[in-house]
């Protein structure tokens, strides 16, 4: 396209509007889907009923109202609200994010309407080649009946239309949509758009499939927290019914949600199974009624991960997109303001209900224990009663220390797993420290048990109520435990003979992960030096903590292993000592371990079977 005059070298120039290239742009990064386009609709539609009503404030609130219709050839949605002048079409219908003096008057007003005018109307065009707009401003009482064609192409044409073409004040918006997005514009898919989007709009919307029948309501009751209950009771069963509902699964219990600062109002959902930690669940959230997103997570902590949400405000502002919320301080006080609400929940239910506080602690601990960790009020008041992993079986802090005034707390999974059976056997009470949050809690018992001591437990505090063997058994296993010691010297092990129950176990191997970990650091840094720092990281390294293989004697098998005179088969067995240990720790076995268990297996495989030959 040539224009008519070139502007001169240095005069301003105008942006030129490929608006094929802002379709394609709305349609793969803008909106989710092309189904937003009937959202769009209504939320225009919302809009101009919001004006209306201000402009005729005495007209009952179901006077005016939203009708959609669609046959499979048309898509059309039909309002009652404020209308649009011809100057408004030109103003906001056919310039792409104009700024007028009148623009920014309305905008300073909006905060009853839910988006902005602007780019919202072009969602059309993801379904349609061409929007047909007639409208009939209320402001005017004579006011003529306007008509705006829009094309895909970027062109537009305006005219206007005798009153008796829209004998009443209102807009109605026609679509022919194209053959390929059949999808979105089917009547029944249309319904059910109008239903998604709009069920909680506080104007009536009717649909209408072109058949004849009487329109249907799309939003014939108000949101069910704003409904009216004969009993407690039956407002608690229709939330968690209206929940299961939405979200496919019967609430454990649902709190009700309640900001009258920003017009917020809904329910939260109680999960009723737990969730991996950290995994944030979508919210659904409406903005005046109109579904804004259904992922909204931004509206609660990481921590409230045990609740889904559906909510309704007034004061939340939405993307450009309108699929999600913008991140503000109103956002950010909102979260706040919910994340109390649901403390508040947690103490009542505490407080209130203790079989539901069960119930919800069984399912949903490691929530609670992330916010025990950073919420004194809910640490002093859960804590107690939260589930661990402990020498006793699965237990409550409270039961746990009852039991036991010294707790000890492992530092990891594996270390709890080696030491669980002999510290039950000799009488600790041991705590598995290794999941996320829990060994930061129960040091933390004492602010809420005085009485109770908690320590990490050391490899030196088991093996000290481990009974030592006799003299006489000592002497008569030495070279054993010398040929044992030499045979596990390449893991840093070194071997003990004691005597300890449970009787079956043959043998504790105590090694945690950071000995592990500083005898690896120690080993490579010695490698990759030499000279006189080599010798000082090789002191170093003999100081370094080892692990140690305790035998039992009170295991048969331990008991004929150290009568063993035969060099290669006492280093042997030894070998196969230690990888059974290892393996009963459950922890991941280094390549050296692995190689190991399966050569020390093989050696014994091979001596029995020469043995009976």
């Amino acid at each position: 396209m040539t224009l008519p005059h070139a502007p001169a070298a240095g005069a301003d120039r105008t942006f030129q509007v490929d608006l094929r290239g802002l379709v394609d742009l709305l349609s793969h990064h803008l909106y989710s889907s092309p189904r937003v386009y009937l959202r769009e609709l209504l939320q225009n539609a919302v809009d101009a009923l919001t004006a209306r009503h201000a402009l005729e404030p005495g007209a009952p609130a179901d006077a005016f109202g939203i009708r959609v219709y669609a046959d499979g050839s048309v898509v059309r949605v039909e309002d009652d609200g404020v209308g649009l002048t011809e100057a408004d079409v030109h103003t906001f219908l056919a310039t792409i994010g104009r700024s007028s003096k009148r623009a920014d008057q309305v905008a300073e007003q909006r905060a009853d309407f839910i988006g902005q005018f602007g780019i919202g109307l072009l969602s059309c065009f993801l379904v349609a080649d061409e929007i047909h707009v007639v409208s009939r401003s209320a402001r005017t009482p004579d006011a003529p009946a306007v008509e705006w064609r829009g094309r895909g192409d970027g062109s537009y044409s305006v005219r206007t239309l005798p009153a008796t073409a829209r004998p009443r004040p209102g807009t109605t918006v026609t679509l022919t949509p194209r053959a390929d997005s059949a999808e979105w514009t089917r009547p029944v898919q249309v319904q059910s758009l109008a239903r998604h989007f709009g069920s909680l709009l506080r104007h009536p919307v009717t649909f209408d499939d072109g058949t004849g029948g009487p329109g249907t309501a799309v939003n014939p009751e108000p949101a069910p927290w704003a409904r009216a209950y004969p009993t407690p009771g039956a407002r608690s069963r229709a939330l968690a019914a209206y929940g299961e509902e939405i979200f496919g699964f019967t609430p454990l219990d649902t709190i009700d949600l309640d900001l009258p600062a920003v017009g917020l109002k809904g329910i939260a959902c109680v999960l009723p199974e737990a969730v991996p930690a950290g995994r944030r669940h979508g919210h659904r959230v409406h903005v005046k009624g109109m579904l804004l997103s259904e992922q909204a997570e931004e509206i609660l902590p990481e921590w409230a991960f045990f609740v889904r949400c559906v909510l309704d405000a007034e004061s939340l502002r939405p993307t450009a997109s309108r699929e999600s919320l913008y991140e503000d301080d109103t956002l950010a006080a909102v979260r706040d303001a919910l994340a109390e609400r649901l403390r508040a929940w947690i103490a009542r239910t505490a407080a209130s209900d203790p079989d539901l506080l069960g119930r919800f602690l069984q399912t949903h601990h490691l929530a609670v224990k992330s916010l025990a960790v950073h919420d004194d009020e809910i640490l002093r008041m859960l804590l107690p009663w939260l589930p661990f992993e402990t020498t006793d079986g699965h237990a409550t802090l409270d039961e746990f220390a009852r039991a036991h005034r010294t707790v000890l707390v492992t530092s990891s999974v594996e270390e709890f797993r080696q030491v669980a059976a002999i510290a039950a056997a000799a009488g600790l009470g041991v705590v598995n420290g290794g999941y996320t949050y829990d060994r930061e809690l129960v040091h933390r018992l004492p602010e809420i048990r005085p009485e109770v001591a908690v320590a990490d437990l050391d490899p030196g505090t088991l093996t000290a109520h481990l009974d030592p063997v006799d003299r006489e058994t000592e002497l008569a296993a030495a070279a054993y435990l010398a040929l044992a010691r030499d045979a596990l010297a390449v893991f840093d092990c070194d071997v003990a003979l004691r005597t300890f129950q449970p009787a079956s176990a043959p043998a504790l191997l105590l090694d945690s992960r950071e000995a592990r970990h500083e005898r690896t650091r120690s080993q490579l840094a010695r490698e990759q030096q030499g000279g006189v720092w080599g010798d000082i990281l090789g002191h170093l390294r003999q100081e370094a903590p080892r692990a140690q293989l305790i035998l039992n004697q009170l295991n048969p098998l331990v008991r004929t292993a150290v009568t063993i005179d035969e060099p290669e088969l006492a280093r042997t067995s030894a070998e196969a000592l230690y990888g059974q240990a290892a393996m009963l720790s459950r922890r991941p076995l280094r390549p050296a371990e692995s190689s190991l268990i399966n050569r020390s297996f093989l050696d014994l495989l091979a001596h029995a079977l020469r043995k009976d030959s």
